[in-house]
């Protein structure tokens, strides 16, 4: 097995140097740093990550905590923040906090007790009355999603009203007036799920629409496909009149949607379904599904980029460096409406 002398003698510099460069240290010239790094290539020089962490006080690993991973976008974001981090060389060890306050508050609390330098924390139970917890946290933090907000905290998130209103008026450009809403939750401070809801309602109300109770679809018991299929099922079972669904995402639009062809309805063509999150699966439904794209991808990216830019000014402080941090962030992804088979072409 290779060691660093190896790679040092193949360079033809020192040990020092070859450490400099493994450990990004900026004032290495070009030149050099391209010989230690095709000499790691042509040995196959693996650097010890313990003995770094030793060293350095690091340990290159950063945490995520999301709810759950069976619910489709959680999974899928997953699965985006674990490819950041490998574009930064850094692992991610994933933790579902079971939708459960105690266990985003233990996600927080506890961050210096597991091996990492700063964590990913998207919350669905804590309040706003929680936002002080978030700044008594030792390490860099990055807050995701909608749920609570600190503007001493850095935070990436997606634009959950214009989501929302965006695709209430895709259904009323189709003429649809009768617009089932699915995700409603009774719990106060629902995040998500109320911006979208007020969004759907303010829409509808400048149409001079009045939104009818008849048409919500409660899921208190989850966002998953069964959910959404209950959801459906209760509104249908009213009696009242439906022409389309919005549904707060994919996952119960899906559910909305097999209910809907149970009962011998075509999609789109008595009812028009659009969902939100464009999980993988909306594209290979059927009908496929319309969706909100609220830059999932971007949200992770984003989140991971930041996160490890703390970490380093983190680094740079406690070495003694002279460092600014910059000033907190918000970032609001980008959204985008993907038009699919749930909903009637865009009138000519």
């Amino acid at each position: 097995m290779a060691t660093m002398a190896d790679v040092a003698r193949l360079a033809g510099v020192s040990v020092k140097t070859v450490s400099n460069v493994l450990n990004d240290y900026p004032y290495i010239r070009a030149e050099t740093r391209d010989k230690v790094l095709a000499a790691v290539a042509e040995l196959g020089y693996q650097v010890n990550h313990t003995a770094r962490s030793l060293r350095s006080g690091r340990t290159g690993m950063i945490g995520l905590a999301v709810p759950e991973l069976g619910q489709p976008y959680f999974g899928q974001l997953a699965d985006e923040v674990l490819a950041a981090g490998r574009r930064h060389d850094v692992q991610v060890i994933i933790e579902p906090t079971g939708y459960s306050r105690e266990g985003e508050i233990a996600a927080l609390r506890e961050i210096t007790r597991r091996p990492v330098d700063g964590l990913l924390l998207s919350p669905a139970m804590l309040t706003q009355e929680d936002a002080a917890l978030l700044e008594q946290v030792e390490l860099p933090l990055v807050l995701l999603g909608e749920q609570i907000f600190n503007p001493k905290v850095d935070h990436v998130t997606m634009r959950n009203e214009e989501g929302a209103r965006a695709a209430t008026e895709l259904l009323l450009s189709r003429g649809r007036r009768r617009i089932a809403v699915i995700g409603l939750l009774h719990k106060l401070g629902a995040g998500a799920s109320d911006l979208r809801f007020e969004a759907y309602r303010s829409v509808l109300e400048e149409h001079g629409i009045e939104p009818d109770p008849r048409l919500f679809g409660w899921s208190d018991e989850g966002w998953h496909r069964g959910h959404g299929a209950r959801a459906m099922a209760a509104i249908l079972d009213s009696g009242v009149e439906v022409d389309g669904v919005f549904a707060f995402n994919d996952a119960l639009a899906l559910g909305a949607m097999s209910e809907l062809q149970a009962r011998g309805m075509s999609v789109p063509g008595d009812v028009a379904v659009v969902g939100f999150d464009n999980i993988e699966d909306a594209a290979f439904s059927q009908p496929t599904l319309t969706t909100v794209d609220a830059g999932r991808r971007e949200i992770a990216e984003t989140a991971v980029d930041l996160l490890c830019r703390r970490i380093e000014e983190r680094a740079a402080a406690r070495a003694g460096r002279a460092v600014e941090p910059a000033p907190p962030v918000l970032h609001l992804a980008e959204l985008e409406i993907v038009e699919r088979e749930s909903t009637p072409p865009r009138p000519r």
